[in-house]
């Protein structure tokens, strides 16, 4: 009677947890943050969400139909890119740039590498980075939060057709009464005009009109959720918060007229969705434990150091990015020594006593060693 041997490469032992498992968690995980933005801008940001997480799903139902790369979209990855990439445009970016900017994350960002796993880049911000590139105007353009008519009208720019020009978003604003608006966000209030908005506004992100994003805490609150089912490791946010803190902290005191507080720091921007969703992408960053202590610290380091000292007011973006771009070599320098290897010369002759107390002498005779 024969039976077949089956060879296979690594890895030979695998978690019961599925990549659609981990995914759809993110998602239900990303449901009250989206849901929140919807609240604070309405429709707009409602039909934002919808147009861009589409387009992505349609995008990588395209390359993955050719069979030239890994995935499908029932694992639940584009979506996670839509909502991400959803998050971070203003919510009154124009739909059709939006969905150039969906296109771009997984073509580009994920499709040009070989489907899910093989990326080298986070996909939900390789679009953001090009639509800053491409539409620097639309995309530093924000309205208020929590205006009256929110739930029944469109934000005009929305709606703005190909290459034409938006309305006129002044005028509707001064028709709900919010007049001298400069859109200008928080991070941007304090970088070219030094005004600083107030800690517990940006906490819960509920502070007036404030063009801001979804609340630090709530994103937070979500992020524990996945690091308790530990879909997620808690070392890289604990790393991205803990060293722009520091950071942060550093220059304040050095001039507390120049840079911002570090509780400014932490609660402004993008630095919380960042930090939990983005740099902690699993194809995208270390698996090493030190590795993921570094890549998160180094992070935090450049966010701050791009925030202040370039012509950017956020810096959250190209952190991560560079983060990405150096993931391999951060994890080829902080892998696990082998046991038994790398140990050094006097170490390896206390472990040769340690397990051969006698040894052979010259003359042939087993003798005991001298412990003294």
């Amino acid at each position: 009677m024969s039976s077949t041997i089956e060879i296979r490469s690594a890895p030979h032992v695998k978690g019961s947890r599925t990549v659609e498992q981990i995914m759809r968690q993110v998602v239900y995980s990303l449901v009250p943050v989206c849901a929140f933005f919807v609240w604070q801008y309405g429709i707009s940001a409602l039909a934002l969400i919808t147009v861009v997480t589409g387009v992505c799903i349609w995008t990588e139902r395209v390359f993955t139909g050719t069979g030239t790369q890994s995935g499908h979209i029932q694992d639940y990855s584009s979506v996670i890119t839509g909502l991400l990439l959803a998050l971070t445009l203003p919510p009154g970016f124009p739909l059709w740039m939006a969905a150039v900017a969906a296109f771009i994350s997984i073509a580009l960002g994920k499709a040009l590498f070989g489907g899910i796993g093989f990326n080298v880049f986070n996909p939900a911000l390789v679009g953001r980075a090009f639509a800053q590139a491409a539409f620097p105007t639309a995309i530093a353009t924000y309205t208020p939060s929590f205006l009256s008519g929110r739930g029944s009208e469109f934000i005009p720019s929305s709606l703005a057709l190909p290459l034409m020009q938006p309305a006129d978003t002044a005028a509707w604003l001064h028709g709900m009464q919010i007049d001298g608006w400069t859109g200008a966000t928080p991070l941007a209030q304090w970088k070219f005009e030094q005004t600083l908005v107030g800690a517990g506004e940006l906490l819960t992100s509920l502070g007036g009109h404030l063009p801001i994003g979804p609340s630090p805490v709530l994103i937070v609150l979500c992020g524990l959720y996945l690091a308790s089912r530990r879909f997620m490791d808690w070392r890289i946010p604990m790393a991205v918060f803990g060293s722009a803190a520091i950071t942060a902290w550093a220059l304040f005191l050095l001039d507390p007229a120049r840079f911002p507080t570090p509780f400014f720091t932490l609660l402004s921007g993008g630095l919380a969705l960042g930090a939990v969703y983005m740099a902690t992408d699993m194809a995208t960053s270390p698996v090493t434990p030190k590795g993921m202590w570094f890549y998160g610290a180094l992070i935090g380091f450049l966010t701050v150091i791009i925030r202040n000292f370039s012509g950017l007011p956020e810096g959250v973006m190209y952190a991560i990015l560079l983060g990405n771009a150096v993931t391999p070599l951060i994890e080829r320098v902080t892998q696990p020594t082998p046991f038994g290897k790398g140990a050094s010369k006097k170490a390896r002759r206390a472990a040769s006593y340690s397990l051969n107390p006698s040894y052979i002498s010259r003359d042939g005779d087993v003798q005991e060693r001298d412990k003294s």
